[in-house]
């Protein structure tokens, strides 16, 4: 036994993609817990609130962590710390202040979306940000995509729409719902460019840090202002957005911009495909919607569609990415 698991972790250590791969796939596990503890959170609080909490405990979280890391770096004189004390530019804060709206309006979007709709049909067309980063990276980032990775890529998108056709219906009572999930699909794909860029010059961590702060400032006034609640009252309430915080916010968040210096944007959203196919699940054990035989299908040309984007190729500035 103790050799099996000394050769597993030599693989790993000599494979690092196949690890950049498990922690891509951790991080989309994470993150498709992300509609089901937002709906809790909703029977309590407001949208704006519940991801106003969940990035106010992020923001206290990442800020301990920076702390323990300036700590050691002090001791250590870790060079790596250095990278974090480059200049800051005006680009660099435009930058990140487009990160920061375009992750809130994501958020608070798809948190309305589902208090209009179903689990579901929110999330499948939350989780379509891959077309709008393949045309952003394009237009802005230099990126192009070989015809494996955009075979893949449609492949993959053909098997997220099959998941929702039963589920998805435009009506009265979910069209606003849907609408909104859209839209915040294609904000999403804003973030993942935008954080890209940003990513070159700091850390996750850093990013991570200030991104919260500013969406909590950002959020606050909104919350008073919009909604009557601004933190839960019942234990059940904290749970909630404490896991959602935890998990979703600050490890999930954290693997994805790491994930963006190993993979690119468009890759990465286009992984995030794999989200509708765990939350589905989720949704029919906790909400008792269904699942199918047609979804379960559809899951499989999913899976298939990522297969080949990944093994398709990426250049990225000039220079060839594989995935």
């Amino acid at each position: 036994m103790t050799n099996v698991l000394d050769n597993s972790q030599a693989q790993l250590k000599s494979n690092p993609v196949v690890l950049d791969l498990l922690l891509l796939l951790i991080a989309v596990f994470l993150v498709s817990l992300d509609p089901i503890f937002t709906r809790l959170s909703e029977n309590e609080l407001g949208p704006n609130a519940t991801v106003f909490n969940r990035e106010l405990i992020a923001s206290v979280i990442f800020l301990f962590w920076q702390g323990i890391k300036v700590l050691l770096d002090s001791k250590s004189k870790d060079l790596s710390a250095k990278k974090d004390s480059e200049p800051i530019t005006i680009t660099t804060l435009l930058i990140l202040l487009a990160v920061v709206i375009f992750g809130e309006v994501c958020l608070v979007t798809w948190a309305v979306s589902l208090t209009q709709t179903t689990v579901a049909s929110s999330n499948l067309l939350h989780n379509l940000p891959s077309v709008f980063a393949v045309l952003g990276g394009w237009l802005f980032l230099g990126q192009r995509f070989d015809r494996k990775f955009i075979l893949g890529m449609t492949i993959a998108l053909c098997g997220v729409i099959v998941v929702g056709i039963e589920d998805l219906q435009i009506s009265p009572e979910n069209f606003v719902g849907d609408a909104w999930a859209l839209f915040s699909a294609i904000v999403y794909a804003g973030y993942f460019l935008t954080i890209e860029k940003l990513r070159s010059q700091f850390s996750a961590l850093t990013i991570s840090l200030w991104y919260c702060i500013l969406s909590s400032i950002i959020l606050l006034p909104v919350v008073l202002f919009f909604e009557n609640q601004l933190f839960p009252t019942s234990l059940l309430g904290w749970v909630d957005v404490i896991s959602l915080s935890i998990l979703c916010q600050v490890i999930a968040s954290v693997i994805f911009i790491y994930q963006l210096k190993q993979f690119s944007s468009a890759f990465v959203s286009l992984f995030m495909l794999l989200q509708p196919i765990i939350t589905a699940i989720l949704a029919w054990f906790i909400f008792q919607e269904q699942l199918t035989v047609l979804n379960c299908i559809a899951y499989a040309i999913v899976l298939v569609g990522i297969y080949l984007a990944q093994s398709g190729e990426v250049v990225k500035s000039g220079e060839v990415v594989k995935n």
